[in-house]
């Protein structure tokens, strides 16, 4: 269960960072490049954990690229009215799927 845990923060971390991206205005404010480089340093520490406690790479980098993709842009929608469309959803979904899939052919491969 921590890992999990552990995962969904690094995922956090991960978002947060990029939203400061945003925010730092190509690096000229101080804070939000702070923020930024702590968050993706700590988003790449707390999956570093999720991978030794035994989550293979490529379930652990599948659910944080896809989790992140999708909660930046729901979140970039709300906090700077960036587009979110009928075709960037059912991109997110493929997203998902293909997270699905990665996590049922390791499990299986795994079985072997």
């Amino acid at each position: 269960m921590l890992k999990w845990i552990l995962l969904a923060l690094a995922v956090g971390a991960e978002v947060f960072a990029t939203l400061c991206l945003k925010y730092s205005d190509g690096f000229t404010k101080p804070w939000p490049t702070a923020g930024l480089a702590t968050g993706f340093l700590t988003a790449l520490y707390l999956e570093s954990l999720v991978i030794r406690m035994g989550v293979p790479v490529a379930i652990t980098y599948a659910i944080w690229a896809g989790a992140g993709i999708a909660l930046v842009a729901i979140t970039s929608r709300v906090l700077f009215s960036d587009p979110l469309n009928l075709a960037m959803l059912a991109g997110m979904a493929l997203i998902a799927a293909g997270v699905c899939v990665v996590s049922v052919a390791s499990h299986a491969q795994a079985a072997v």
